[in-house]
């Protein structure tokens, strides 16, 4: 039986950690995998739960991490080289950039028959400044020349790895989507809205408006809060805001959200299941115009309790979340950058508009906010886009479709 080594960044909410963890559950009995990977980071909720739910125990190296650090890269890079001396991979199969580029050095210095990367984002813009960007970028096309296969997971980043940022040539390049199992969204929406909404203190005649991600630079939350506030001083809709996640941003983005007038409360951390029932079917937390709420993993029960989901960001690969808010049923706002437009249907799912256009994301919304009509059309059809292109089966037979073809 051919053996396939899996390599994490870390284990945090998010579409690698599901990707790798469907491949090592659900490629037996043809492939034997083995999954290892760094920690999570502090500001991070960790993802363990998504494996251990799969039966998957991964080997959990601390060396890995995701910053930079030439001492504590060079003893991951030796534990790698160890444990694929002791596991014999027939193939080596890394994601996401530090684990790319440690597990890859490893895997060409050792020999291995098949060694794959998967990107599933980029930091080639809005990231860093010109000259660091141009460092990463040799780096991954040095990276690519040692690996037999490049995985882009949406045509438009294929189009960005070769024609764009000249990372490797075309023939070297495979599409192939996330996966992820998507059924739990459409099960027991009613419910869940109710639930969601009884604990958040949203009234029927309220919309929530969410965006669900870590809080760092690249996801452009102060556009999301400004938007939020143009739409609500316009208008006059009310409109309840709920960002969703954590992250070294957090106590910045508290401060914008009081600087732009905005009322907002920090949502209750939650052990396992969030919501619990209440107290008296009173709300858990006081009404504001901004919810901090921090990670909760129960994002089913998130985005049956939203009526529009929301997404700002500078740059993104397959952002997860969007792909869960079509899988509920949401309506979807979003500013039009990476591979965003790979996963959406633009004007039949998902409004999109340029990076950083306020004004036209506040229009977006104001458009959806208006019209329940147009909230469920677009909502509906959501469901039908993503169903079968991301399911985790489809992911698994393309990535055995393409590991056969290497050891062949």
């Amino acid at each position: 039986m051919p053996r396939v080594l899996q390599i994490l960044n870390r284990f945090n909410l998010g579409g690698p950690t599901h990707n790798a963890a469907y491949l090592t559950r659900y490629m037996a009995p043809e492939f034997e995998t083995l999954l290892i990977g760094g920690s999570q980071e502090a500001t991070e909720a960790g993802s363990q739960y998504i494996t251990k739910s799969m039966g998957v125990e991964p080997l959990i190296l601390p060396e890995l991490q995701r910053e930079v650090a030439p001492w504590r890269d060079r003893s991951a890079y030796r534990r790698i080289k160890q444990v694929i001396k002791d596991f014999k991979p027939d193939i080596v199969h890394t994601h996401a950039a530090k684990a790319g580029a440690v597990g890859r050095m490893a895997a060409a210095d050792l020999g291995v028959k098949g060694i794959v990367h998967t990107f599933h984002g980029h930091v080639f813009h809005s990231y860093f400044g010109p000259v660091r960007t141009a460092l990463y970028k040799s780096i991954e096309r040095y990276l690519a020349k040692r690996s037999h296969r490049i995985i882009a997971i949406s045509e438009r980043q294929r189009d960005e790895l070769v024609d764009e940022h000249r990372i490797c040539e075309g023939s070297k390049v495979d599409v192939i989507p996330l996966g992820f199992d998507l059924m739990p969204f459409q099960l027991e929406q009613e419910r869940k809205r109710a639930l969601f909404r009884r604990v958040y203190g949203v009234a029927d005649d309220e919309l929530a408006v969410g965006i669900v991600g870590r809080l760092v630079p690249i996801k452009n939350h102060d556009l999301f809060l400004e938007v939020i506030m143009r739409v609500r001083e316009r208008t006059g809709l009310k409109l309840r805001a709920f960002i969703v996640g954590d992250g070294e941003e957090r106590e910045r983005l508290q401060a914008q959200t009081a600087r732009l007038g905005l009322s907002q409360v920090m949502g209750p951390y939650f052990n396992g299941h969030p919501f619990g029932h209440g107290v008296n079917g009173k709300p858990m937390v006081k009404p504001a115009e901004v919810t901090f709420t921090s990670w909760i993993k129960e994002i089913d029960i998130v985005n049956a309790g939203l009526d529009i989901a929301m997404l700002t960001s500078l740059n993104e690969g397959t952002p997860v979340s969007l792909i869960e808010a079509q899988a509920s049923n949401r309506p979807v706002v979003s500013t039009d950058v990476g591979g965003i437009r790979n996963i959406v249907q633009a004007d039949e799912t998902a409004l999109l508009c340029p990076s950083g256009d306020a004004e036209g994301l506040a229009a977006a919304l104001e458009r959806l906010a208006r019209s329940a009509g147009l909230r469920d059309r677009m909502g509906k059809g959501g469901w039908d886009f993503v169903r079968d292109r991301y399911h985790y089966t489809r992911l698994i037979d393309d990535t055995a479709r393409l590991y056969r073809k290497l050891l062949a």
